[in-house]
């Protein structure tokens, strides 16, 4: 009989499936977007109950992830001491530990929530989990294009918590994180790029070569950079944001330039790193200046 048994090591190991560092910028986005749905703080009842929700979903298809790529883990520097990598804990535990939590996750976005969170929340649990860990990833080198729309929608979900519906601001945001997915995982990819060989997985440095890949990496963030105005140009927000969102997007845009015109693994690496702060600290600004100017 498959349980779950919680020593402190083995809580360690369930901790690690659900990649908490990756959960917690999701989850992240997740609230601002419950913060900008409402002029005025948002019910913190609702807000607990969907970050709780949401959290214990998202830990439940990164469970998912972990048990499908397990062989592929094993076999990369960066993903070898994850706990199914090392045969740490089993598939059937694996699954069993998902159902409880993606359960309990959805039980409390439906109750607490509403029912149009848990019913967007578990399509963008099926549509990482099955359509881009099980069918894109191995398919094709534009995986993280195809499947980055069940990772930028944490925004959606969470205005979807607060207003009961997802109007074109959340979707705007939605189109921020898809935008800048591929130069973020791209970056990655290319001071990783030995690692991924090993994989098997059809990633752009290796299918397509290195120079594609930074030129990806570079028309992806002008992209990216061209879609962080929209907020300012419907009114969604005010000149606090469109000046974050200049300055932020030229940093990016110089790493991107490095990355593409004088590239080395330590500039990769810091594009990657630069990547994250500067999805953080975007979404910060259109927090601040919503309030401010409400």
């Amino acid at each position: 009989m498959t349980t779950l048994t919680m020593t402190p090591n083995r809580i360690a190991q369930y901790w690690a499936l659900t990649k908490p560092r990756v959960t917690q910028l999701a989850v992240f986005c997740a609230v601002i977007g419950m913060f900008l749905a409402s002029p005025s703080l948002p019910d913190w009842h609702v807000v607990v109950a969907a970050t709780i929700g949401i959290w214990l979903l998202a830990g439940a298809a990164f469970a998912v992830n972990c048990l499908v790529e397990r062989e592929i883990d094993s076999r990369m520097a960066r993903t070898a001491r994850r706990p199914m990598a090392r045969g740490e804990i089993t598939v059937p535990q694996t699954l069993l530990f998902s159902g409880v939590i993606g359960g309990a996750g959805m039980w409390v976005l439906y109750t607490l929530v509403n029912p149009l969170t848990m019913w967007l929340t578990f399509a963008t649990f099926v549509g990482y989990a099955v359509i881009y860990t099980i069918v894109l990833k191995p398919a094709t080198p534009q995986n993280i294009v195809i499947g980055g729309l069940s990772g930028a929608m944490p925004p959606a979900l969470g205005w979807a918590a607060v207003a009961n519906d997802v109007p074109m601001q959340a979707w705007i945001l939605v189109l921020i994180i898809f935008v800048w997915t591929p130069p973020h995982f791209w970056a990655l990819a290319l001071y990783r790029r030995d690692d991924y060989a090993k994989s098997g997985l059809p990633m752009l440095p290796i299918t397509h070569g290195m120079k594609i890949t930074q030129l990806h990496v570079l028309l992806y963030t002008i992209a990216l950079v061209a879609t962080t105005v929209l907020p300012f140009a419907v009114g969604m927000s005010g000149l606090i944001y469109l000046v974050c969102a200049a300055v932020l997007g030229g940093i990016f845009l110089r790493y991107s330039w490095l990355v593409y015109r004088h590239y080395s693994d330590v500039v990769s690496r810091k594009t990657f790193a630069y990547s994250i702060v500067y999805l953080s600290l975007l979404f910060a600004a259109l927090l601040v200046d919503h309030y401010l100017r409400f």
